[in-house]
């Protein structure tokens, strides 16, 4: 039978190889704990904050007289990006001053506005939105060919028809009536069959029209 002094050297011995390292193990993770809990209220913050900066722009862009303040709607922007950059705020909100700036006749400002978000989306469904947008724009400049570039490589099913669409009508841009028929097609077979199709057929008929 161990006597109290074995004991007691015995339980040090436990405290030395166990004690510590459980102690230390329960600190992290009460740091980890609070150090969560403090990023989720970052995150609330940040969220909150780029929210209320977009609704800002939001209301600036969509002015009820349809004369937004351009210069107001890039500032705002501008913030979003210099203290939200990368996030679905500040990208949505490079396509209202691309928005405002098309309607103003900018078409530079308003290709610099959606380069950005093509370069870095915070999404797929935003890349799209924003590579598409920038195409038209590039069209507008007389710069078709650089637009079916941009339109190149592979798309989600969900934007097939319309990138379809867009490149039939840069085609026809061009000259190219066969390939702007042939886009044409596509994007007709990439809609369901009850879809409404009502201009995009208008256009295969006004090329079969111009064949004739």
């Amino acid at each position: 039978m161990q006597t109290e002094d074995e004991q007691i050297a015995q339980l040090k011995d436990w405290w030395e190889r166990n004690g510590k390292p459980l102690l230390a193990g329960g600190v992290l993770a009460l740091v980890a704990v609070f150090g969560w809990h403090a990023w989720q209220k970052y995150q609330v913050n940040q969220s909150q904050g780029a929210s209320m900066l977009y609704q800002q722009l939001l209301e600036t862009a969509l002015d009820p007289a349809g004369k937004p303040d351009a210069a107001k709607v890039a500032d705002l922007a501008g913030k979003l990006n210099s203290e939200y950059g990368g996030s679905h705020y500040a990208q949505y909100g490079n396509l209202f001053v691309a928005k405002v700036a098309v309607e103003a006749e900018r078409l530079d400002d308003a290709a610099v506005a959606l380069q950005a978000v093509v370069d870095k989306p915070a999404d797929a469904t935003l890349g799209e939105m924003a590579r598409q947008r920038l195409a038209r724009v590039l069209a507008a400049q007389d710069k078709a060919d650089a637009a079916l570039k941009l339109l190149d490589g592979k798309v989600e099913d969900a934007f097939l028809a319309s990138r379809e669409e867009l490149k039939g009508d840069l085609l026809v841009q061009l000259g190219r009536s066969d390939d702007a028929h042939a886009a044409y097609q596509k994007a007709k077979d990439a809609l369901a069959d009850d879809a409404a199709v009502g201009g995009l057929q208008m256009k295969l008929d006004d090329l079969a029209k111009g064949d004739a």
